[in-house]
């Protein structure tokens, strides 16, 4: 057997862009995107990645190009994740809730040679290409219009429009596929919640094996009737854009995400697959009844993005939704970690079964390895649910690196094989993981560690609470004490600051019972529904450290 390995028949590299070629042929005649009366078979599809491929060529992109995208969840967003990298070009899907100075840092840090817009976002493309420095190339802008969208202005007459730029495409073109797996196919910016953003690049390889795992790991159908409610610059929607190509899957477009168009189209169209962040399940669970339609049938949600306080996942069952939680980064290209269900929890209180549903779980059957280490000695932490570590990964679906930062690469993939993700968690008894905190934030007050993600488990469970954040306030005698930023639900009454924190207080140790509570309208998020944590940091280092013995409110 010495001289049995690799050859050329079995050693092609791996990448998820052959999917779309083998559902265009299984799947050809069925739905593949809808988006308002606009309904795509896989057949036309296909067709029209290829035309998008083809039509870049011909504007001159390359192998190895950056093509960077602003868009909402609509078809041509869906069309971008196949005709882009069938170009030989790195997909790079911006947040288009960024603003234009971050935008055109993005752009310049890319070199990006290609920007696809939406009408909404033209202002902010205008903005961010005059902000690049003097000298710097500014990419070719294509405007990828939306006749649903009617407040918009027109393209410009003669302009290349996207639509104009696949009627000049090939729908045979003969796609260039990656010479190697671990060529670059994706570049995607970190949300920038505790940090600046920085570019993790993903190979053709990495992203087939995720794509692969995901479908896997939550026993994805054939031919399921998947929402796009999870934009798909987020971590290019977690791998679905592909991993609905590979199962035949129906994408439904949502252009806006709020609970009566999420209800609505999964009543009008069947839908029974949808991801979010738990913003997104906060959001199902506390709207109105004028919002709601009943559900056609049993409707799976897959989140992750932050960690979802068991009371959310509560109520969000208690709708009607099963719901299931993972866990993953930018840097991983998807959900790496899974809260696998056991039968014998069904058996369970729901107050139970949403405690331990909120845990982020065991990995999933493509990533190698899992663990939970000690800052300071490597070693793995006690399976007793309470001794902190970090939460370190390895396997396939780990990025490359960080596009031009060697510094940054080497600080989170290090030489003894593991990936440092910056979570802050601990193992439990049963071999379950839960995050309890990033790195930063973690409060510690008078030399005790304090995760604020439990504080905000407990505030969730407040009856007119709607969102929650706890960050570190300077104290004069303890170093750090918690502060709460907190959004109430409307018609919740004169709940005041002081109230919540004498509810906490009977709730949970003394030690972790915020100091401080900051009643506002609403939490400052990303466009993926993240809580922007470094920005309460910011406001909480502004209030000026607290004093012994005092507690404090107010309203922003």
């Amino acid at each position: 057997m010495d001289r049995l390995g690799a050859n050329p028949a079995n050693s092609c590299p791996l990448t998820p862009l052959g999917f779309l070629e083998r559902t265009a042929t299984v799947y050809g005649d069925c739905p593949s995107v809808v988006y308002h009366d606009t309904v795509y078979t896989w057949s036309q599809t296909h067709r029209r990645c290829l035309r998008l491929a083809s039509a870049l060529v011909s504007l001159g992109v390359s192998r190895g190009d950056i093509v960077s995208v602003l868009l909402p969840n609509v078809p041509a967003m869906y069309e971008m994740h196949f005709g882009v990298p069938m170009s030989g070009a790195v997909l790079n899907t911006i947040n288009t809730r960024l603003d234009a100075r971050t935008v055109s840092v993005l752009l310049r840090h890319a070199g990006s040679k290609l920007v696809f817009a939406d009408p909404a976002s033209m202002p902010l493309v205008r903005d961010a290409l005059s902000q690049l420095p003097p000298g710097h190339p500014a990419p070719r802008v294509v405007p990828v219009e939306d006749p649903h969208e009617t407040e918009f202005p027109a393209a410009a007459p003669g302009a290349l429009t996207y639509e104009a730029l696949l009627d000049g495409g090939d729908p045979e073109f003969a796609w260039v596929r990656p010479a190697s797996e671990w060529d670059p196919m994706i570049l995607n910016y970190t949300s920038g919640t505790t940090s600046a953003p920085k570019g993790v690049v993903h190979c053709h390889r990495g992203i087939f094996l995720v794509t692969v795992d995901a479908l896997v790991e939550w026993a994805v159908p054939p031919r399921p009737t998947y929402l796009w409610t999870l934009p798909m610059f987020h971590a290019n929607g977690w791998c679905f854009p592909w991993g609905m190509a590979a199962v035949g899957g129906t994408n439904v477009c949502l252009r806006r995400v709020d609970a009566a168009e999420v209800y609505d189209a999964i009543a009008r169209r069947g839908v029974d697959h949808l991801c979010g962040a738990p913003v997104v399940l906060n959001m199902l669970a506390n709207a109105p009844d004028a919002a709601r339609r009943p559900l056609p049938g049993k409707v799976r949600i897959l989140t992750a993005g932050a960690p979802p306080p068991a009371a959310v996942l509560h109520r969000t069952e208690s709708i009607g939704f099963e719901v299931t939680h993972g866990y993953g980064l930018t840097e991983t290209a998807g959900l790496v970690v899974c809260c696998a269900w056991k039968r014998e929890w069904n058996k369970l209180p729901a107050s139970e079964r949403a405690r331990l549903k909120a845990r982020q779980g065991v990995r999933t059957p493509g990533m190698n390895e899992v663990d939970i280490v000690d800052g300071e000695t490597g070693r793995s932490v006690p399976r007793d649910g309470s001794t902190m570590g970090e939460i370190v990964l390895r396997g396939g679906g780990v990025m490359l690196g960080y596009l031009n930062d060697d510094k940054a690469t080497r600080a989170a993939i290090r030489d003894n094989g593991w990936f440092y993700t910056g979570d802050v968690g601990v193992m439990h008894p049963d071999g379950y993981m839960e995050i309890r905190d990033r790195s930063k934030d973690v409060i510690i007050s008078g030399g005790e560690n304090i995760s604020s993600v439990e504080v905000e488990s407990v505030l969730y469970n407040h009856p007119a609470v709607n969102e929650a954040a706890v960050v570190a306030r300077p104290d004069e005698f303890w170093g750090e004490t918690p502060c709460a930023f907190v959004s109430l639900k409307e018609g919740s009454g004169a709940v005041t600051a002081a109230d919540v924190i004498a509810w906490c207080r009977d709730r949970m140790p003394h030690y972790m019972v915020p100091k401080t509570v900051v009643l506002r309208a609403e939490l400052p998020k990303t466009s993926t529904g993240k809580i922007q944590k470094y920005v309460l940091r910011n406001l909480a280092k502004e209030m000026g450290p607290t004093r012994k013995g005092a507690s404090s409110s107010s309203r922003m």
